[in-house]
C-alpha cells in the first residue's frame, strides 16, 4: 500500500493544470477560471489531497489563521461572539484556531509560544475578564492584536467595544422612568473595562437626575455569585425596587433569586435592568429588559480592522458602536 502523501504536484498532473494553477486554487483570495477550477477540485477529491495550511505559511509568511482568545463561555454572550467571529473571518478565507486562557497577569508565556507556535496572522481576544499583560505580549511579538467587547487604556491596542458608558446612562434613564426610591446595582469583575464603563454611565445619569446608588454588590460576571450578590442586596428591611445588573447573565441569576427565593413581584416590587441582551433575555420566563449590544456590528468592525492591519494598515482605532435598549416585562 502507497502512504505517501498525495502532494499540489500529483494533483497538477491529474487535473492536466500547473502547480502553481493548484496553489492559486487553494489560496484563499486568488483564483483561477471556473473550468480550471472544477477540474483541480475534482482531481484533488478523487486524490484526496488537503493542503498544508502550516507549510504554505512557511514559504509565503502568511497563515491565513487568526487566534481567538477566550478567558470563559459561562455568559452566553461569548459563545455567540465567537461563532458570528468565526463565520465572518471564515468568509474573509482565514481559518480559526481557539484558544483559552486564564484571567490571571501571572505567566502567560505558555500560551504565548503556543499561539506563536501556529504563526497566526492576528488575534482577537474575546473576554472581559483577560489579563491585558496577554494582549501587551502577543502585540509585542508583532501580531495585530483585536480586543473584542473589552478595552484597555493607551493606544497601543484595537478595540471594538459597544458604548458602554453610554449604554449605562441608558440603564438608569429606563429604571428612573419608575420613580424608584432604593436603586441598586450588581456589578460584575472590577477590572473589567465593560464594568467601570457600565457603571460610571449608570451612575452619572443617576446624579444628574439628583438620584445616587442605594447599595451595591459584586457578582464577578458568574451565575452563583451573582446569585449570593443578589441574596445580600435584598436581605436587608428597605430592599431596592429597581436594579441594574452589568450584564444579562448574572441579571438571570438575580431574578432567579428575587421571583423564586425572595417571591417578590418583578416589576411591580422590584424592576430590573441587564445588558447585552443574550438569546436568554426574551426567553417568556425572564422577559428580560436590557441594554443590546450590537453584536453583528462589532463583530463586522473587528474583523474589518484587523483584516486591515494584517494587510498593512497600521492606524490603530478603538470602536464604540451605539447600543440599544429592549424594553420588556422587568421594567415598569
Amino acid at each position: 500500500m502507497n502512504s505517501k502523501p498525495v502532494t499540489s504536484v500529483d494533483v497538477a498532473r491529474l487535473a492536466g493544470v500547473s502547480q502553481s494553477a493548484v496553489s492559486r486554487y487553494f489560496t484563499p483570495g486568488a483564483s483561477v477560471s471556473k473550468k480550471m477550477a472544477d477540474k483541480i477540485r475534482v482531481a484533488a477529491e478523487e486524490l484526496g489531497y488537503r493542503p498544508n495550511v502550516l507549510a504554505r505559511a512557511m514559504i509565503t509568511g502568511k497563515s491565513r489563521i487568526i487566534a481567538l482568545v477566550v478567558y470563559y463561555f459561562e455568559n452566553q454572550f461569548y459563545p455567540e461572539a465567537v461563532e458570528k467571529l468565526s463565520i465572518a473571518l471564515q468568509e474573509n478565507g482565514y481559518h480559526v484556531l481557539l484558544f483559552m486562557a486564564s484571567n490571571t497577569i501571572g505567566d502567560v508565556e505558555p500560551v504565548i509560544q503556543e499561539i506563536v507556535g501556529y504563526q497566526v496572522d492576528g488575534i482577537i481576544m474575546v473576554s472581559v475578564s483577560m489579563s491585558s499583560v496577554l494582549a501587551e505580549r502577543c502585540r509585542d511579538h508583532g501580531i495585530p492584536v483585536m480586543l473584542f467587547n473589552r478595552d484597555q487604556p493607551g493606544d497601543r491596542l484595537r478595540a471594538v467595544t459597544s458604548d458602554n458608558y453610554q449604554g449605562g446612562r441608558m440603564a438608569a434613564n429606563i429604571l428612573l422612568k419608575g420613580n424608584p426610591k432604593r436603586i441598586a446595582h450588581l456589578a460584575g469583575f472590577e477590572g473589567a473595562s465593560t464594568q467601570i464603563d457600565r457603571e460610571a454611565g449608570f451612575n452619572d445619569a443617576l446624579r444628574e437626575a439628583g438620584h445616587q446608588v442605594h447599595s451595591r454588590a459584586d457578582g464577578n460576571f458568574h451565575y452563583t455569585d451573582a446569585a449570593e450578590a443578589a441574596r445580600t442586596l435584598f436581605d436587608v428591611p428597605e430592599p431596592p425596587d429597581a436594579l441594574f445588573v452589568t450584564d444579562d447573565h448574572m441579571a438571570l441569576a438575580a431574578l432567579d433569586v428575587i421571583r423564586h427565593e425572595l417571591h417578590l413581584r418583578v416589576p411591580q416590587d422590584v424592576a430590573v435592568v441587564g445588558f447585552d441582551d443574550i438569546p436568554q433575555a426574551a426567553w417568556p420566563s425572564f422577559n428580560l429588559t436590557t441594554i443590546r449590544q450590537p453584536i453583528n456590528q462589532m463583530v463586522s468592525a473587528a474583523v474589518q480592522e484587523l483584516v486591515g492591519a494584517i494587510e498593512g494598515n497600521s492606524d490603530i482605532r478603538k470602536i464604540r458602536i451605539p447600543p440599544v435598549s429592549v424594553i420588556r416585562g422587568t421594567t415598569l
